[in-house]
């Protein structure tokens, strides 16, 4: 069995992703790492090449036209999982805020041998566990999704759906996955505040087609406040995956968030009662095939 990590990254130093940590916490399950990095404005690929001798970096050329709905993610992903050659047998796909904790390597490693060969299977689903504001909360709010495919076969009928979050095998079907005991740590929402608004601040040139108030007033912003975003959080109550201790350490903005507050409206509350009675998420997205 051969596995072949990819992702993608521009500007990862800029935005203070923690990319590195993202790519070095896939490379024990793979035997190669493809990483399409596009032009950036710091020392993004220098930093990608330093890591490992594994990784192999493809510079490339975001597509500006292409940014509404953060479909450029998608073609980005694309190119870093077109280029994983014929002779591995599955796909490791990591975002550059995305951690994978060496606690969950012998599950991964069992459930890519054993489903090698079951052709019923597309790819492995992994559980999310969503950090906000601080090293020691994990968001509440049910929008937050719960899982994502992160292993797929390399078959290049499989594509980048939408803004990358997800895959589809052609012309459209959703991929049909094994939910597996192991859990991506998403540190999009636990940056730099400065780093983070800039972040949000492109987002908004990429996402966004209307000049609005909200959107002037957003861009207005230089820091992003996190004590002032109304967002549940829960006190984490693991660990984190060893690439990540130390940048866990130097955590240095305050957050201290309320923690009576539940929900962000009647809505999200009603939908997580019901998941806490019947397991059942109400009207829950879901971009593949349980099987």
């Amino acid at each position: 069995m051969r596995v072949c990590g990819f992702s993608f990254i521009r500007n990862g130093v800029k935005y203070d992703f923690p990319f590195e940590q993202s790519l070095r916490s896939i490379l024990p399950l793979c035997d190669k790492v493809i990483v399409a990095v596009g032009k950036s404005e710091d020392h993004t690929a220098e930093r990608v090449k330093a890591i490992d001798s594994k990784i192999e970096v493809m510079e490339t050329v975001w597509d500006d036209s292409q940014k509404a709905g953060g479909r450029v993610f998608a073609l980005e992903t694309n190119k870093a999982f077109q280029a994983i050659p014929p002779e591995y047998d599955w796909a490791f796909y990591i975002q550059g805020d995305e951690v994978i904790h060496e606690a969950d390597y012998p599950v991964i490693r069992k459930a890519m041998e054993e489903q090698l060969n079951n052709r019923k299977i597309d790819g492995l689903l992994f559980n999310y566990r969503h950090f906000f504001g601080s090293y020691s909360y994990v968001g509440a709010k049910y929008s937050w999704y719960r899982r994502e495919v992160r292993v797929i076969r390399n078959n290049k009928d499989f594509f980048s759906y939408r803004d990358a979050q997800g895959f589809r095998k052609n012309p459209n079907e959703k991929l049909r996955v094994k939910l597996i005991d192991a859990s991506v740590y998403h540190y999009g929402w636990v940056r730099n505040p400065n780093a983070l608004q800039m972040k949000i601040n492109d987002n908004i040139h990429i996402y966004k087609r209307e000049n609005t108030e909200s959107y002037f007033e957003e861009l207005s912003k230089s820091v992003y406040d996190y004590q002032s975003a109304a967002e549940p959080v829960e006190p984490f109550r693991g660990t984190h995956p060893e690439v990540m201790k130390e940048r866990v350490k130097l955590q240095n903005w305050p957050f201290q968030p309320d923690l009576s507050l539940k929900y962000v409206s009647l809505k999200d509350k009603f939908k997580r009662i019901i998941f806490r009675f019947t397991g059942w998420f109400p009207m829950e997205y879901r971009n593949y095939k349980k099987v």
